[in-house]
């Protein structure tokens, strides 16, 4: 839906307000005017409610203003005397339009200094769960996010079964697109697993749906902090067309509003402007090496052969293996930093340590899908990363770098016919980018589906920034053992190994509660 066709809605939301309320607004002792006017007639609604101003805020916040319209529906009928179970009921199942019905069927009377207290335990247990789940909405919505790590791309840096908190307000936070969507889910509802989000999928009619007209335009407030390369970044996952996040054999591809695709955490090893390269699995930004700090786990394959002599886990533990499994010829197929692989070729059981690299050839899985290029997962590029506001050449040969920017990330309408490049119904040889855009890998470089399968990662899918493991599992180990403790409260990103916080946490913790009882004991 474009900026011209929401004003158009909210007017038209306007006009159902003013017809269903304006005689409640004189009973309450307003002008039936004050019940047009947009904005102004919520605060004036807000004092007829005996609710604070502020509130007229939350009705504007995507996602939260689902949350809070039945709130002041039920708050407005209560107003006026209308306060059985039967009358809330219908207030929220009719959207509402139950107003209409004690506006000009019901002769009710204001009641001006009514108790704002639930009548009830069960009313007021039912008051305090609302009201956290629109705070916990509004902060996990607009301000930190958390996030479990799914898969092992990350692997030594960030560990499966690490939980995050993900900064929204580090980038700038996304104004949710999805208005109607279930709160604090992501795609896919937990336990029932339906989709959480009401939305038409299907791609032939993703344009025309009027369901999909509620879809609100890209918006982010504005963030302290870029991108830097080699950070660790959520974002959703450019080419997701799965139906949701556990559907990996679709029947059909999928079309997914942005803020509804796969979340993924990925390194950004390139951004927008960089040029990049990768030799022999090494990453280059305009020709310099990638040099990273103590954080980076930067990880490969490799053959180490042993002759067939076994190797002890705890061999392999010591040397930070975590991933391997022993080949049939006697060699071990082991994910090793570069450290990791010196070190363990010291071992006496050891007789030869050698990277798994693909030096040669096309992988036909590597962006952008062109085999004459002869790149592959270990040496590929150079590629331009695009920059907002930077013109590039079209034609067929860097068509394909393009295409998916130019027709699905900045909505413009494109044709080839021939050597002819028609965007937008112009004959064009040049495009200027609306956006910037990144190059995402994983740290486990064999064993991660990053940007070398799908390309570019554009700004409008960035989700956040982690900050913080504030909890972490093994999900292989046992009793108390399943906890890693030393990764409780620890930082994502900075220099030095992780030191955890968690102590200093539990001394916080007890102290506030030390405080609270003698405060309460004062008090008594």
């Amino acid at each position: 839906m474009t900026i011209t066709e929401w004003l158009l809605f909210f007017l038209i939301i306007q006009v159902v307000h003013f017809l269903g309320t304006w005689k409640l607004y004189v009973k309450a002792g307003r002008k039936a005017w004050e019940a047009a006017i947009p904005i102004y007639n919520g605060i004036v609604l807000m004092q007829i409610i005996n609710r604070p101003k502020w509130w007229v805020a939350l009705l504007f916040i995507p996602i939260i203003n689902l949350l809070m319209f039945p709130v002041v529906w039920v708050e407005t009928i209560r107003s006026f005397g209308k306060n059985t179970k039967v009358d809330t009921i219908l207030v929220i199942l009719t959207l509402g339009l139950y107003i209409y019905y004690v506006n000009y069927m019901l002769d009710v009377e204001y009641i001006k200094d009514r108790s704002l207290q639930p009548r009830t335990s069960a009313g007021e247990w039912v008051s305090s769960i609302t009201f956290a789940i629109i705070a916990a909405t509004l902060v996990h919505t607009y301000f930190m996010q958390p996030y479990t790590i799914p898969s092992s791309s990350l692997e030594k840096s960030l560990l499966i079964g690490d939980f995050l908190f993900v900064s929204k307000f580090h980038y700038g936070a996304r104004v949710p697109m999805t208005t109607v969507a279930a709160p604090m889910v992501h795609d896919t509802i937990p336990l029932i697993k339906k989709k959480s989000y009401l939305f038409n999928d299907d791609i032939s009619k993703k344009e025309t749906s009027l369901l999909n007209k509620l879809q609100l335009p890209y918006l982010r407030l504005p963030g302290f902090q870029k991108i830097e390369r080699n950070s660790i970044v959520v974002f959703n996952q450019p080419a997701d067309t799965l139906l949701d996040m556990n559907d990996f054999y679709p029947d059909r591809n999928y079309y997914k509003p942005i803020d509804k695709k796969t979340n993924l955490v990925k390194r950004c090893v390139a951004i927008a402007g960089d040029s990049l390269e990768i030799r022999d699995g090494y990453i280059y930004i305009n020709g310099k090496r990638t040099k990273y700090n103590e954080r980076a786990k930067i990880q490969y394959n490799f053959s180490v052969n042993t002759e067939g002599q076994p190797m002890s886990q705890a061999s392999l533990t010591r040397y930070n293996v975590r991933e391997g499994y022993r080949m049939q010829d006697g060699n071990y197929r082991l994910t090793l930093t570069d450290k990791e692989a010196a070190r363990i070729a010291k071992n006496p059981a050891v007789k030869s340590v050698t990277k798994s690299m693909v030096s040669k050839g096309t992988d036909r899985n590597v962006f952008p899908h062109i085999p004459s290029l002869g790149w592959n997962t270990d040496n590929f590029g150079p590629i331009y990363i695009p920059k907002k506001g930077e013109t590039v050449k079209l034609d067929k040969n860097s068509l394909p770098f393009y295409k998916r920017i130019i027709r699905e990330y900045e909505n413009n309408n494109l044709i080839i016919n021939g050597d002819e490049i028609l965007i937008n119904g112009k004959d064009v040889d040049s495009y200027t980018f609306k956006q910037d855009y990144y190059w995402m890998m994983g740290d486990n470089r064999q064993n991660s589906l990053d940007a070398r399968a799908w390309g570019y990662v554009p700004f409008d899918h960035v989700v956040g920034k982690p900050v913080l493991i504030w909890f972490s599992w093994e999900t292989n180990g046992k009793g108390i053992n399943k906890v890693r403790w030393k990764r409780l409260f620890t930082t994502v990103g900075g220099s030095g190994e992780p030191v955890s916080y968690f102590y200093y946490f539990l001394g916080v913790l007890g102290l506030w509660f030390a405080y609270d009882f003698f405060r309460k004991r004062k008090k008594t």
